[in-house]
C-alpha cells in the first residue's frame, strides 16, 4: 500500500489540532455553532479525542483531534494518528495547532497510520487523507514512509515466503529500482570465498545460506549496513520452545530495516557510498546442522566455541563485519534482532544501540528524538570481556550465567571490527506486540529514522 499525501484539493476538510491548554481561547474565535456542537458533544480535547463537525449543507465542516496536555504528549508519539483512524473517509488539511518539530512527526505518523500488510487478504481502505501540510518536505517524509512500509512487510511476510531466497530477491528488487549493483554468494560458494560461519549456520537448511552484498553511489563518505537476515530461527540443535518460535520469521528484521534504510538513503540521493551487508540465513536442523561444542573458525580468523546453536546471530553478522572492516568505511552500523536480554531491558518500543565514539552516540540519540524514532545507549563494558572467553577458543558465541546478554553479544561484534573506528550497533526488537499510533502490531522498522537523522552530522554531508 502506497503511504502518500492527498492531492490538494478545495473540498479539503479542515482539520483542528487543539490541546486543552489552547481549548477555551481557540473556542473563542469560532462561530456560535461550532462552539455549541463541541459544547454538545463534551469535546474536552484529550490527546487523539476526535470530533466531526457538521457543516451548513449537512456534509462534514471540519473536524477537530486533541492534543492533550504535555504530559499525555510525552507519553507517546504520532498523536495525529489517532485521528486518522477515527475520522470517516475523506480528504483532510490541518488547520494549524502544532509547531515546526510536532507537524514533521505528526505528518510521519498519519501516513504510517495507513500501512496495511495486505500480502494474505484484502487489507481494508484506510480511509481518512490527508494534504500535505504546510512547511513540511512532503517528499522526504513520504520516502521515509516507503522505507518503513518496506520493513514491515518483508517481517511480516511469513519464512514460507521470506527465506533466504526471497530475501535475496527482495534486496534485487531495491537495488534494481535505484540502479546499485548486487552480488550475491551462495551455499558452498560461501566457503572458497571464506564466510564459514554463515555456511555453518545455514547449510541444514533447504533454502541454502548466502551473502547479499549492494553498493550504490560514487561520491562522498563510505557507509556500510550490516543486517541479520535469519529468516527463521528453530533454534537449531538447541531447538527453541514452541512458544518461543512462533514469531521467528521476524529474525531477519535487521536486515529489513537495513534495506529499509537503504532505500530511504537511495531515494533521498544522499551524496555517500552506500554497502550494504546481509547474510541470509535459516537456522533449521538437520543430520548437517552445526552442534553445540563445534569450534568455528570465522572470516576474521578467530576461533568461536559454539555453547549454544540458538545464538547463531552472531555468528553470520561476525563474518559480514569482518568482510566489512576489510575495507574500513567512515561509518559502519548493524543491526540485528539478537537478544531477549534487550527486550528485558528497555522493552519492545526502544531500539537499545552501541557506539564506539561518543559523537556517533550524540548523533543517534539527537537523530531519535528528531525522527520520533526512541533509541537508548547501551554500554560497550570491557570487563565483561572475559565472559566471552571460553578458554578451548578465542570466543563463546553464548555465556554462560544468563548476566548482560545484549552487552556480551555487542562485545563479541565488536572483536569483528577492529580497523573501523566509527561502529554503531543496534540490537532491536523489530515487532510491534499491539497497535498503536501509526504502528501496525506486527512487522516494524527501529532505529533507520534515528540513523538517518544522523548522517549529515556523523559524515558531514
Amino acid at each position: 500500500m502506497t503511504l502518500t499525501f492527498a492531492a490538494d484539493t478545495d473540498a479539503a476538510i479542515p482539520l483542528h489540532i487543539v490541546s486543552k491548554d489552547d481549548l477555551e481561547a481557540w473556542k473563542a474565535d469560532q462561530p456560535a455553532r461550532l462552539r455549541g456542537w463541541i459544547d454538545a458533544n463534551g469535546f474536552k480535547a484529550g490527546l487523539g479525542e476526535t470530533l466531526v463537525c457538521p457543516g451548513a449543507d449537512g456534509g462534514i465542516g471540519a473536524a477537530v483531534m486533541g492534543h492533550g496536555d504535555r504530559a499525555a504528549r510525552a507519553r507517546g508519539r504520532f498523536a495525529l494518528a489517532r485521528a486518522q483512524k477515527a475520522l470517516p473517509a475523506g480528504t483532510y488539511r490541518l488547520a494549524g495547532g502544532l509547531d515546526a518539530q510536532e507537524l514533521e512527526e505528526n505528518a510521519l505518523g498519519w501516513l504510517l497510520s495507513r500501512y496495511r500488510f495486505g500480502r494474505y487478504r484484502d487489507a481494508a481502505d484506510p480511509g481518512a487523507a490527508l494534504v500535505a501540510p504546510e512547511g513540511i518536505d512532503a517528499r522526504r517524509i513520504e520516502i521515509i514512509a516507503a522505507g518503513e512500509a518496506l520493513t514491515r512487510d518483508l517481517i511480516n511476510t511469513p519464512a514460507s515466503d521470506m527465506g533466504p531466497d526471497a530475501l535475496e530477491q527482495a534486496a534485487r528488487e531495491v537495488a534494481g529500482a535505484f540502479g546499485a549493483g548486487i552480488e550475491v554468494t551462495t551455499g558452498d560458494a560461501l566457503l572458497d570465498r571464506n564466510f564459514p560461519m554463515i555456511h555453518a549456520v545455514g547449510r541444514a537448511a533447504g533454502a541454502a545460506p548466502r551473502l547479499i552484498e549492494m553498493t550504490w553511489g560514487t561520491n562522498g563518505p563510505a557507509l556500510t549496513l550490516v543486517g541479520k537476515g535469519v529468516c527463521f530461527d528453530t533454534g537449531g540443535l538447541n531447538i527453541k520452545p514452541g512458544a518461543s518460535m512462533g514469531l521467528m520469521k521476524k529474525d531477519m528484521g535487521g536486515a529489513a530495516t537495513v534495506l529499509g534504510l537503504a532505500r530511504m538513503i537511495m531515494a533521498l540521493d544522499m551524496k555517500l557510498r552506500l554497502r550494504v551487508l546481509i547474510p541470509a540465513v535459516e537456522n533449521a536442523i538437520s543430520g548437517d546442522a552445526f552442534r553445540p561444542g563445534d569450534i568455528l573458525t570465522s572470516r576474521k580468523g578467530l576461533t568461536v566455541e559454539i555453547n549454544n546453536t540458538d545464538a547463531e546471530g552472531r555468528l553470520v553478522l561476525a563474518d559480514a563485519l569482518a568482510l566489512a572492516d576489510e575495507t574500513p568505511p567512515d561509518l559502519l552500523i548493524s543491526m540485528a534482532t539478537l537478544t531477549g536480554a534487550a527486550r528485558v531491558a528497555v522493552g519492545p518500543d526502544l531500539a537499545p544501540f552501541y557506539a564506539t565514539e561518543p559523537a556517533l552516540a550524540d548523533a543517534i540519540r539527537t537523530g531519535g528524538v528528531q525522527a520520533a524514532d526512541p533509541v537508548w545507549q547501551m554500554p560497550y563494558h570491557a570487563p565483561y570481556e572475559e565472559m566471552i572467553e571460553p578458554g578451548i577458543a578465542d570466543l563463546d558465541n553464548a555465556p554462560k550465567g544468563g548476566f548482560a546478554g545484549s552487552v556480551t553479544a555487542a562485545l563479541f561484534l565488536r572483536r569483528f571490527v577492529t580497523d573501523t573506528p566509527r561502529y554503531g550497533h543496534f540490537d532491536i526488537y523489530g515487532w510491534q506486540p499491539a497497535a498503536a499510533p501509526g504502528r501496525a502490531k506486527g512487522g516494524v522498522g527501529q532505529g533507520a529514522r534515528a540513523v538517518l537523522a544522523a548522517l549529515p552530522a556523523v559524515l558531514e554531508l
